[in-house]
């Protein structure tokens, strides 16, 4: 069955906004983002270098792949604000909104795939987290670069994505194989560091040290971090996560 990629792509987006839309959950969020990227573009094997020599493909995650999609569900202000209160507490509502949209990510990757089924579309996804190398901490298939790739935005000082609705968020991808108009990239900075110097918010927001402008992020340190403040939130599922350099000017808007 031929489907044009144009309304392809329209479905898919309105997929993704219609689930955000109508998700239970107690998180509130702002308009989600969405792009594509072709699976046969050239940055696909450069992740291979910059990331991890494993790095998937996206013939790997799924033969066949023709085009990827991409898509961030940005959490509301309020949810940014609470986490920004104190520096060392994280805020239960940053907690409960990790969890929440974790499963709210799976949820529209098993619609897309089943919804696009019927149209003889196949598609494959890997789960928001907890997909990555219990040692090395260091994923096989980076959500974060699908977005850069899909033209959502770039990375930052803190090894976060910047959109233009920012970067508190979280991000989901699926591959599919079939054709789809490719995002246009741009080259823009976003993180005002690399733009123009002026600012390290999310250096010195971090409350264990774990940035570090010259030697990147200590992810041992951050992971450690990260598991003690699960175990302060065990009641609401899985809550290992800090959020802390994710507050600053880049949070909730591109902000060059």
């Amino acid at each position: 069955m031929s489907v044009d990629p144009l309304e392809l792509s329209e479905l898919i987006s309105g997929i993704v906004r219609g689930e955000v839309v109508e998700a239970d959950t107690e998180t509130h969020y702002r308009e989600p983002l969405v792009g594509f990227a072709a699976a046969d573009d050239v940055r696909w094997a450069e992740l291979r270098r910059v990331v991890t020599p494993v790095h998937m493909l996206p013939q790997e995650l799924l033969p066949g792949a023709q085009s990827a999609v991409s898509f961030f569900i940005p959490f509301e202000s309020s949810v940014v604000e609470a986490n920004a209160l104190r520096r060392g507490p994280v805020a239960h509502e940053w907690a409960v909104a990790y969890v929440e949209t974790n499963a709210l990510i799976g949820q529209i990757t098993r619609r897309l795939i089943e919804s696009l089924a019927p149209l003889g579309i196949r598609g494959a996804a890997e789960p928001a987290t907890y997909n990555f190398d219990p040692v090395t901490l260091v994923s096989r298939w980076s959500h974060k670069s699908v977005a850069v790739i899909a033209g959502l935005g770039s990375f930052g000082v803190h090894h976060l994505v910047i959109t233009d609705a920012g970067c508190a968020g979280r991000f989901g991808s699926v591959v599919i194989d079939a054709e789809l108009p490719v995002s246009t990239s741009d080259s823009m900075e976003r993180c005002l560091y690399y733009h123009d110097g002026s600012c390290l918010a999310c250096v010195s927001r971090c409350p264990i040290g774990a940035l570090d402008l010259d030697t990147g992020i200590d992810k041992q340190r951050c992971w450690t971090r990260c598991q003690a403040v699960a175990k302060m939130y065990a009641e609401v599922g899985k809550a290992d996560v800090c959020g802390k350099c994710a507050l600053g000017p880049c949070a909730t808007q591109s902000p060059v």
